[in-house]
């Protein structure tokens, strides 16, 4: 390589170094520049999975959302809380594509724009949604309902007829331990427990390998037995992915919730630690009634 090609390759390393600078200290939803990123890809550069901004949501002059902005890290366990009609559900449906704001952005990672796709195409980009109440095929075993999620572009049909790699077994396997159910693979989903079919509703979506699961009251229901196991569950999913929690149980909220966002009238009210929320003199007003 001769001088003069080496000093421009100097000086082109010196802008790249430059730019990458520029992206760190920039923060927030800055384009990464250590790479080039492929339209559509998942780019978790800045540690943040989802980015709410300025979002606004109005149904017949009823404001829903009220200039929410909120983010939530990658790996990151949080819980939202707040009393009914706060707008929990409305960010939800936000979020997965279901109702679309009136202003403001939303973002899966720091480039993909959520508002410019729909429901089925953000849940296949990693995007999962349980909702309060589970929805499993109680005719099938728990072992058919977790091969039907199977991420495959086969369809349900073509799903019931194609067989199991062992690629496919082993993620199987791994998902029915991580749900409790290992015991219960030829049990019709019918005859399950109201928690048990809960676990299988998330083991459905964790066969899609999400990057960020929302469940909406998932121990709603429940027994105390099952709350603690869910728990188990919720804290041993953490880190592995992303999970948003709206939650009325305040016990389970304790054991599980890294930081607590309470909403209120569509914005966000308080932030912080579960005793930190807790001892906010606005939240025990407007929601604890303490």
């Amino acid at each position: 390589m001769t001088p003069e090609l080496m000093n421009q390759g100097a000086e082109r390393l010196e802008k790249h170094k430059l730019k990458q600078e520029t992206a760190v200290n920039s923060g927030g939803r800055a384009a990464s520049f250590s790479r080039i990123h492929q339209p559509g890809e998942l780019d978790l550069v800045h540690g943040r999975i989802l980015y709410l901004e300025d979002v606004n949501v109005s149904f017949d002059g009823f404001k829903a959302i009220n200039h929410l902005s909120l983010d939530i890290g990658v790996g990151e366990l949080r819980c939202i809380i707040g009393p009914n009609g706060a707008g929990k559900t409305t960010m939800m449906d936000i979020i997965t594509g279901k109702t679309r704001p009136d202003s403001g952005q939303v973002f899966f990672g720091s480039t993909i724009n959520l508002l410019r796709h729909n429901e089925p195409e953000i849940a296949q980009m990693g995007i999962g949604r349980k909702f309060q109440k589970p929805t499993v095929f109680e005719q099938l075993s728990v072992f058919e309902n977790l091969e039907l999620a199977l991420k495959t572009a086969k369809g349900v049909g073509a799903s019931m007829r194609f067989a199991l790699n062992g690629e496919q077994k082993d993620r199987l396997m791994e998902v029915l331990q991580t749900i409790h159910l290992q015991n219960d693979v030829l049990r019709q989903a019918g005859n399950l427990s109201h928690g048990q079919k809960q676990w299988l509703e998330i083991g459905m979506l964790l066969m899609q390998d999400p990057k960020l699961l929302l469940l909406d009251e998932p121990v709603a229901g429940m027994t105390d037995q099952e709350t603690e196991r869910t728990a188990e569950l919720f804290l041993s999913l953490k880190g592995k992915h992303s999970l948003m929690v709206v939650e009325h149980d305040m016990a389970f909220i304790r054991q599980i919730a890294d930081v607590v966002t309470v909403l209120c009238d569509g914005a966000v009210l308080a932030q912080g630690s579960f005793d930190d929320v807790q001892a906010n003199e606005r939240v025990i007003e407007v929601y604890l009634g303490r």
